[in-house]
């Protein structure tokens, strides 16, 4: 049986923060029904849950080097749903009020990443591919091909790392190279994890993994150029024979709207009961109650690579049209206070919540006849997928995964399954949702768009055979730069 670690600084149910979280643990989840031994590896951060952390099972302890330190290393195994998970745990480290934004990040990961080779023995199972994930993971390749590759449990061991988001690299001053990650100055190059005399942990993932992956086709290409490349494109050109564009899939058992126990009212794609929801939604945030209303929804962090400007630059223009608009989310301050303000300014047109709320998420999707997603940028985005599943149709612009993912209404052929623009302007982005206004005017017509966004198939399951050929095809090449 194919065995895989993957190797993350999230997964769900434990500790999510975005995508990521979601998607590892329903990866693994997917990974495991279609006969993969797969399994996950992460830190145990104190905001993990008690009931969670009271039924891990202590495995092994250790001193795992960090630079010129030895710091302890408790590894915890946790059965969840089937799926193992291993934690590992490091009081000074993780035991923190938040997950990230610390002074010494490149220290905290630099201990996973070496803590992830170094508990591998202790593993009740042999993995014979380490899938990384993201910066947080970046380090992982690198370490082991300098201090382990030699040892003979690691001869055989083969590294995908995955991009998320190229975004977020995990830039440090280039003491940690010696200090935390015990690297020679032989590594600090261009070919290396050097990055304009800086340590780059997603350069480490993308120039000493086996293979590499992102979360879909078209980022895959995008990542390759100047502006979407973070400054790494050139380095991605130079090793884009090893990289594979996968789409993410989200949890078809986890968001299900005809067994979603938050919502007012459960419904399938045979009875979508969404305007049942969607009235008592308006009751619930004070809004004037009318199931006729069009009802547009953002559910996402509010930072700028999510489209924020282009809302402010229309906002006024927006709420003028016959709809009504809610938002859920939390991010830089700039964005909470005005969209604060503007929900205060327009009290019978708009509801914002500042937050994160699970329950409030799926009833907006639940609830929502269209969801807005105007991004500059989307490495995947799983949340136009949940509001496909749930029959609430996308406007996004065309980027990354959302391309991929969404494709625009063709009312000759009545074909398509949402809204899109090409260029990131603001009145490109209204001139979408107005489109889609029209089309909302036409019940028949709406309806069948309804069905068809909820009838198809967004799951784990062609993305997670897709994720097994690149493993199969690693496990079969003796070496690394032999992969096609």
């Amino acid at each position: 049986m194919l065995t895989v670690l993957l190797a993350a600084a999230e997964a769900a149910p434990f500790v999510r923060t975005g995508g990521l979280g979601d998607v590892v643990g329903s990866l693994a989840k997917a990974l495991r029904r279609i006969g993969v031994d797969a399994r996950v590896m992460l830190p145990q951060y104190d905001c993990i849950a008690p009931e969670y952390k009271t039924a891990m099972a202590l495995k092994n302890e250790a001193a795992v080097p960090v630079g010129w330190r030895r710091q302890y290393c408790g590894l915890r195994e946790l059965v969840h749903d089937g799926t193992p998970f291993y934690f590992l745990d490091n009081a000074y480290y993780f035991r923190r009020p938040r997950v990230y934004g610390f002074f010494d990040e490149a220290e905290r990961y630099a201990f996973f990443c070496r803590s992830v080779l170094a508990m591998l023995p202790a593993l009740d199972v042999r993995p014979q591919i380490l899938h990384c994930h993201d910066w947080h993971a970046g380090m992982i390749a690198p370490l082991l091909a300098v201090h382990y590759r030699g040892q003979s449990a690691y001869q055989a061991l083969r590294t995908l790392f995955t991009i998320h988001n190229l975004h977020y690299q995990g830039i440090f001053a280039k003491t940690v190279l010696g200090d935390v990650l015990d690297l020679g100055w032989e590594h600090f190059t261009p070919e290396g994890i050097e990055f304009y005399d800086q340590v780059n942990f997603m350069k480490g993932g993308l120039m000493y993994a086996d293979r590499i992956s992102t979360v879909s086709r078209t980022y895959a290409e995008e990542i390759q150029t100047p502006f979407f490349g973070e400054m790494l494109d050139g380095v991605i050109r130079s090793r884009r024979h090893l990289l594979a564009g996968i789409i993410n899939g989200i949890d078809y058992v986890a968001y299900n709207p005809a067994t979603d126990r938050h919502l007012f009212v459960p419904y399938d794609a045979e009875e979508p009961h969404k305007g049942e929801n969607k009235v008592k939604l308006q009751g619930m945030l004070d809004l004037p109650v009318n199931a006729d209303t069009p009802l547009l929804a953002m559910v996402t962090r509010l930072v700028s690579q999510k489209g924020l400007d282009l809302l402010a630059r229309v906002l006024e223009d927006l709420l003028a049209l016959d709809l009504q608009l809610v938002i859920v989310g939390s991010g830089e301050e700039r964005y909470e206070g005005f969209l604060q303000y503007a929900g205060r300014s327009h009290p019978d047109k708009m509801s914002v919540h500042i937050g994160f709320d699970d329950q409030l998420a799926r009833r907006v999707y639940a609830a929502a006849d269209l969801f807005l997603m105007p991004s500059l940028f989307e490495p995947c985005g799983t949340a136009q997928l949940i509001a496909l599943r749930y029959g609430c149709l996308p406007v996004v612009r065309e980027t990354g995964g959302l391309k991929d993912t969404v494709m625009p209404y063709d009312e000759d052929a009545d074909e398509g399954n949402g809204f899109t623009f090409t260029n990131y302007n603001a009145h490109d982005m209204l001139a979408a949702i107005k489109r889609a206004l029209v089309f909302y005017r036409q019940p028949a017509r709406w309806s069948r768009l309804v069905a068809r966004a909820m009838r198809a198939d967004h799951s784990w399951r062609s993305s997670a055979r897709q994720y097994v050929g690149l493993y199969n095809a690693l496990t079969a090449k003796g070496d690394r730069d032999g992969a096609e």
